[in-house]
C-alpha cells in the first residue's frame, strides 16, 4: 500500500519487511528494515531518492522514530533501489515478514557517498537529527 500526500513532501507506505543486504543493521548498530521490492517499484515519481525522517510501526511493536533511505545508497553500492528504514528503537528479535507502516514526514537531504562509516555519522549528525526532526 502506498499513499502520497502533499506533492510528495509527506507520504505513507506499508509492506512486508524483507531481508536486506545484511550490513546496515550490523554496521550502524540500529535495526534496519527493508520494504518489499513491490512497494519500492510503486513509489511515485515525485518521491526523490534521499534521506527522510518519519515514524515507523512494525506489526506487533510500538511506533518509533525512523530515518528512511530511499534510493541506491551509494555508500553501500546498491545495485537495486530500496526503501530502508533505520528504526530508532531496540528490538529483541527479527521482524521479517511482518508488515511495516511508514509515515514519511520530512525530506532531509539527497543521497551521497562517504569515504567511511565514521564520516557518514559525522555528516549526518545521525541521532541528533532523528530526535529533533520528528518531535
Amino acid at each position: 500500500m502506498l499513499i502520497e500526500l502533499r506533492n510528495g513532501a509527506m507520504f505513507y507506505a506499508a509492506g512486508k519487511v524483507v531481508h536486506g543486504f545484511g550490513r546496515g543493521s550490523k554496521q550502524l548498530g540500529i535495526p534496519t528494515a527493508n520494504l518489499d521490492a513491490s512497494v519500492v517499484a510503486r513509489l511515485p515519481s515525485t518521491i526523490a531518492n534521499g534521506i527522510y525522517f518519519g515514524w515507523a510501526r512494525v506489526e506487533g511493536y510500538p511506533v518509533c522514530k525512523t530515518v528512511v533511505s530511499i534510493g541506491w545508497n551509494p555508500f553501500f553500492r546498491n545495485i537495486t533501489r530500496s526503501v530502508e528504514a533505520h528504526l530508532i528503537e531496540r528490538f529483541d528479535e527479527d521482524f521479517y515478514d511482518r508488515v511495516m507502516h511508514l509515515l514519511i514526514l520530512k525530506y532531509h537531504r539527497p543521497e551521497r557517498d562517504f569515504e567511511n562509516l565514521g564520516k557518514f555519522f559525522i555528516y549526518n549528525g545521525y541521532f541528533y537529527w532523528v530526535n529533533r526532526a520528528v518531535e
